[in-house]
């Protein structure tokens, strides 16, 4: 009895060491922040939820992914949409997505261009009665979108955040192994690395990736030959060698950062733009209760040399939560998980 007990004791106490090990470095509780050219930014009102932007240089406009997250928590869902930002100096904001093709409570979107110039946008879809989907969209004039198809696969089990690589194909990142019941609390506080990424060929889909830690953010570079992968609880990006013909993925690096990271933004240089949650305590307080701040985090990250540099910090809640940090030339637009405004901030 005296040998079982101490078996159970050991257990409880590395229980205990692995959770303060992975949650205190995940959760940033010891982090210090100071405010960095939030002053110098204005905010634009667009539609509660800026989750993710992504930017059409060409077009000269920002694509937003709104939706009413607390909304849908009080059990009173409003149809979210993807939203057009002028970055003329204007400001102007108006609805890109229809609502025709039904329920939209869009996540993670991404926007692909093909070498004839086609443009399509790619979007995750959370709908309450029919499961997780992607909407794909082509890019009209002055960026109206045309919703196209919807896409569903099995693999898809717990979709974040997407990245189209052709008409048809692109990766999702599932943020977790376990969706429900006792077990998907144990991978959250644990920071188990059940996550993983999915692939559709334009056909079917697969598991590319796995292993991750809240697989989150998802990029590609320029020439589709490297594929980000941001894990929000390992407060890290993976980055992998991607086969252009196969969509198959192998793991070559990690870069470790200064915030959890959410989505991934790639800049015309090939730098990582990363918003994140340096806070995770104060983000899930923030969840539960509007008033409650939650800062928000920017960062640039070189991801062959691993380099890491904050670029905005907000402490003051001018925008709470920053899932997203979109840079084109001299401007940047900063998203937020459920503040109906963004961030339009200069730089050099």
């Amino acid at each position: 009895m005296r040998g079982f007990l101490t078996l159970v004791g050991l257990i409880v106490l590395g229980a205990v060491g692995w959770l303060l090990w992975n949650i205190i470095p995940a959760s940033g509780m010891f982090a210090g922040l100071k405010p960095k050219l939030i002053d110098q930014c204005r905010k634009v009102d667009v539609f509660p939820g800026t989750e993710d932007v992504t930017i059409d240089p060409e077009l000269n406009v920002a694509f937003i992914s709104a939706d009413d997250r607390r909304a849908t928590f009080a059990g009173k869902p409003a149809q979210g949409g993807v939203y057009v930002l002028k970055l003329d100096g204007s400001d102007r904001v108006m609805k890109a997505s229809p609502d025709s093709f039904g329920e939209f409570h869009p996540h993670g979107i991404s926007l692909w261009r093909g070498a004839d110039g086609r443009k399509r946008l790619f979007a995750i879809n959370h709908t309450l009665n029919d499961g997780d989907k992607v909407e794909v969209f082509d890019v009209g004039l002055g960026g109206a979108l045309l919703h196209v198809d919807t896409i569903a696969f099995k693999e898809m089990s717990s979709p974040n955040d997407i990245v189209g690589v052709g008409p048809r194909s692109f990766y999702v990142t599932n943020d977790r192994g376990v969706k429900e019941g006792f077990m998907a609390q144990i991978e959250a506080y644990f920071a188990l690395p059940l996550s993983s990424i999915a692939y559709f060929d334009g056909q079917k889909g697969r598991i590319a990736a796995r292993g991750l830690t809240y697989a989150n953010g998802i990029n590609v570079s320029a020439d589709g030959k490297t594929l980000y992968a941001s894990e929000f609880l390992g407060r890290k990006v993976s980055v992998y060698d991607r086969d252009p013909a196969t969509g198959a993925l192998t793991k070559k690096k990690s870069i470790k950062v200064n915030t959890g990271p959410d989505n991934i933004e790639v800049a015309a240089d090939g730098a990582l733009w990363i918003g994140g949650h340096s806070k995770v305590f104060d983000f899930l307080k923030h969840a539960e209760d509007p008033a409650a701040i939650s800062p928000s985090h920017v960062i640039r990250v070189n991801p062959e040399t691993g380099l890491k540099e904050d670029v905005l910090i907000d402490v003051a809640g001018t925008i709470n939560g920053s899932s997203v940090g979109a840079v084109w030339d001299n401007t940047l637009v900063v998203g937020a998980v459920f503040d109906g405004h963004v961030m339009v901030c200069p730089i050099n």
